[in-house]
C-alpha cells in the first residue's frame, strides 16, 4: 500500500489496523536534544481515545503510547522515533458479517475494487482508529513548535446547524463540555441536536476550526508545497473530512476584491502587518505572520442502525441494520486529529524553509 507517510523533513508513516495487534507511526526529522516521553504524548492521545461520553463509541480503549525508539536518557536522539498503541479491547466478530456486503459511507467497496481484498474488521486501515498515529506524531510537533513560541489550537465551531457565536466565544470553555466548543450555549443547544439524532438512530456532522498563532513569516514554498495546500492535503486526508478552508474561504468567491484584499501598515514598532486577516494567514502560500485560521468540515458518521439498502458481494439488492460500537459524531474526537496534522505540516514546512535564504544558511553554520 502506498500513501501511508506525510512530510518532507519532519516525516511521519502510520501503520496498523482498527482489529489489529496495534497502531502506530515512526517519526523522522525531529531534531535531536528535545526532551521527551510518553507523559509528553498522552495527553494528546486521551483527547482522542473512545469511550469518553455517549457522543463516542462505547469501545474501551486507555490507549496508552509507548515510545520504541529515538529517545534516551529523556531527550530526542536525532534518529527515528517509533510509536506504538496497543489494542485491547477489539471485537472483530461484531463486523463477521459486512465482509460479504459493502456499508453505505464507508470505504468497503472501493478497496475491494483497489485491492481485490479488504480487513473487513472494523474496516482496517480506513478506519478512523489510524488517526490514533497522528495524534501521537502531532504531539511530538506540538512540542517543537511550542518551543519556538508557536501555539496550535483547534476547537468544535459547528454541529449540524448549531454554530458557536463569536460573542460568546470562550477559550476556557474548550474543555469544560463534552464537544470542545468555546460557547456553552451553543455547546449545549448541540448536545441536545445530538441525543434527539441518537434517539432516531442517526449520526451528525460538523466543523472544527483551527488556529496557528505565533508562526512567523515566511513558511510554506510557492508553487506545489504551499502552506495552505499542503494543510489542505493533511486535514482532507483524515478520513470524514469533506471540505477544507482557510482564512474566509468560500466566502472569498463572493466578495469584492476591495472587501478581500488585507491592507497592510506598519504598527508602532515599525513591523509591518495586516489591519484584517481575510487570506487566513497566507499570501501565495507562504505565512504572513498573521494567525493561521483553517476549517475542517466532517459528515456524519457513516455508520448508523438504520436500515440501509445496500448491495452484497454476489451484485445483489439487501437491506442491512449495522453492528459494533460506533461514534454518533466523529467531530469532538477529531479536534485533536486536525490540531496534531496542523501541526505536523507546518513544522515541517517550517523545517524545508530554512534553506530557503543562503544567509540563513551562512549563519546556521557560523561561515
Amino acid at each position: 500500500m502506498a500513501g501511508s507517510s506525510f512530510g518532507n523533513i519532519f516525516k511521519i508513516t502510520t501503520w496498523g489496523e482498527s482489529h489489529g495487534k496495534g497502531i502506530g507511526v515512526v517519526v523522522d526529522g525531529v531534531p535531536a536534544g528535545v526532551e521527551l516521553s510518553e507523559a509528553d504524548l498522552q495527553p494528546f492521545l486521551n483527547r482522542r481515545k473512545p469511550g469518553q461520553s455517549r457522543f463516542s463509541t462505547p469501545r474501551s480503549e486507555d490507549d496508552q503510547v509507548e515510545i520504541l525508539s529515538g529517545v534516551f536518557e529523556g531527550k530526542t536522539t536525532g534518529t527515528p522515533i517509533s510509536l506504538v498503541v496497543y489494542n485491547k479491547t477489539q471485537r472483530s466478530s461484531d463486523y463477521s458479517e459486512i465482509a460479504s456486503y459493502y456499508r453505505p459511507g464507508h470505504a468497503d467497496y472501493t478497496f475491494d475494487m483497489k485491492y481485490g481484498f479488504r480487513d473487513y474488521r472494523g474496516g482496517g486501515r480506513s478506519s478512523g482508529r489510524e488517526t490514533t498515529a497522528r495524534v501521537a506524531a502531532g504531539a511530538i510537533a506540538i512540542k517543537v513548535l511550542n518551543s519556538l513560541g508557536i501555539e496550535v489550537h483547534a476547537y468544535t465551531k459547528a454541529i449540524g446547524d448549531v454554530e458557536i457565536s463569536e460573542d460568546n466565544f470562550n477559550p476556557e470553555e474548550i474543555f469544560n463540555n463534552m464537544l470542545y466548543m468555546p460557547d456553552a450555549d451553543a455547546a449545549k443547544r448541540a448536545e441536545k441536536l445530538i441525543d434527539e439524532k441518537r434517539s432516531q438512530t442517526d449520526s451528525v456532522g460538523g466543523v472544527v476550526e483551527c488556529v496557528v498563532t505565533g508562526l512567523m513569516s515566511g513558511v510554506g514554498e510557492p508553487v506545489f508545497e504551499k502552506l495552505n495546500a499542503n494543510l489542505a492535503k493533511a486535514i482532507v486526508s483524515i478520513g470524514a473530512v469533506k471540505a477544507f478552508e482557510i482564512g474566509d474561504g468560500v466566502k472569498a468567491a463572493r466578495a469584492f476584491g476591495s472587501e478581500n484584499n488585507d491592507a497592510f501598515k506598519a504598527d508602532e514598532d515599525g513591523n509591518i502587518v495586516k489591519e484584517t486577516n481575510h487570506s487566513g494567514g497566507v499570501l501565495g502560500g507562504i505565512s504572513d505572520g498573521s494567525a493561521l485560521l483553517l476549517r475542517a468540515y466532517f459528515k456524519p458518521t457513516p455508520s448508523i442502525y438504520k436500515t440501509q439498502n445496500t448491495v452484497n458481494k454476489k451484485g445483489e439488492n439487501i437491506t442491512i441494520n449495522i453492528k459494533g460500537r460506533h461514534d454518533p459524531i466523529i467531530v469532538p474526537r477529531a479536534v485533536v486529529v486536525v490540531e496534531s496534522m496542523t501541526a505536523i505540516t507546518v513544522l515541517d514546512l517550517l523545517l524545508v524553509s530554512m534553506t530557503s535564504n543562503i544567509e540563513k544558511i551562512k549563519q546556521f553554520f557560523d561561515r
